[in-house]
């Protein structure tokens, strides 16, 4: 246990010192793995299924047009559920994120390894994400005041790899008698910091990201009418700035229907709702959809418009 704990403390200081930001996510619970490379699906702590695929897409800011930030994700995980002692997770995700003439595209690769008794009950989980990131600045796209400055020109990009950490922990609550599962987690899904230059014929620029630090927090209460309601929270630090808190409250009827609402300390609303077929429609495997909606009623700078989001999430257990 010692070397465990020693563990989580290089990963997480080594961690401090650099880390960029992910997109923000309506409904994060769906892409919970790439905020903590650590975290357990909500597919497994919700319908026991152990492998996951899912796909999102994301569009903020509709009053800006296409400029506005717009993010696709595609993710994919598996949970060893009959291991014990150390049980393995092993999973990937691909990111595109574009804002304007900037943007990135990730792809990485996840491992985990759970703490545990029986994972079906509860466990603690240490997780390290690593991948490959190209940078890029669509100069072109770019207006300029002065026409020599070292922007102007061809289009840029570059290559740079990176890592996330995080620890994920998750617990039965009262034991293998009550169905209720509580969690939490840590992480800085990209935790190699960014600071790049780009240079032509011109001169050069740089661009800069600053640290960004999370944590999770929830609870699956179930009823006896195969519903659930589902509390949660998501913390997000950046040094220089207020922490940012983010609270939702989702519910899962007994039929397929979910319906979910929150807001965060910045001034958005949320609002999300999606429907669930398994074995209420006869399925082996577990089909969910989802949309959020997100409204900023920030009255700093101007009107951005609402943000959408789209969730498809296929699972099943093996």
């Amino acid at each position: 246990m010692t070397r465990v704990c020693l563990l989580v403390i290089f990963l997480l200081t080594t961690a401090v010192s650099y880390a960029q930001q992910l997109s923000l996510f309506t409904q994060y619970r769906e892409n919970q793995t790439i905020i903590n490379p650590a975290a357990v699906e909500s597919d497994f702590l919700a319908y026991r299924n152990n492998i996951t695929v899912g796909a999102s897409y994301r569009s903020q800011w509709s009053g800006f047009g296409g400029s506005a930030p717009k993010t696709q994700t595609v993710r994919g995980s598996w949970l060893n559920a009959g291991g014990s002692g150390v049980t393995m997770m092993l999973g990937g995700q691909l990111i595109n994120d574009q804002t304007g003439p900037t943007g990135f595209t990730g792809i990485y690769g996840r491992f985990a390894g759970i703490l545990t008794s029986d994972p079906e009950y509860g466990g603690l989980s240490i997780g390290l994400s690593a991948g490959m990131v190209q940078y890029r600045v669509k100069s072109s796209e770019i207006v300029l005041r002065d026409e020599n400055d070292a922007l102007s020109g061809v289009d840029q990009g570059q290559m740079f790899p990176d890592v996330g950490v995080g620890i994920f922990y998750y617990q039965a609550v009262g034991g293998r008698t009550s169905d209720d599962i509580f969690y939490a987690g840590l992480s800085v899904p990209q935790a190699f910091g960014l600071d790049l230059t780009f240079t032509n014929e011109q001169g050069e620029f740089f661009t800069k990201r600053t640290q960004h630090f999370y944590g999770q927090v929830g609870y699956y209460k179930f009823f006896r009418n195969d519903g659930f309601l589902e509390p949660s929270m998501w913390l997000k630090y950046v040094p220089g700035a207020p922490v940012n808190v983010d609270l939702n409250l989702r519910y899962q009827l007994p039929s397929a229907l979910w319906i979910g609402a929150g807001g965060s300390s910045a001034g958005a609303a949320h609002l999300e709702t999606g429907f669930v077929l398994g074995e209420n429609a006869g399925l082996s495997n577990t089909f969910r959809f989802g949309y959020g909606f997100d409204y900023n009623f920030s009255t700093f700078g101007p009107s951005t418009g609402g943000t959408h989001e789209i969730n498809l999430t296929l699972s099943f257990q093996n």
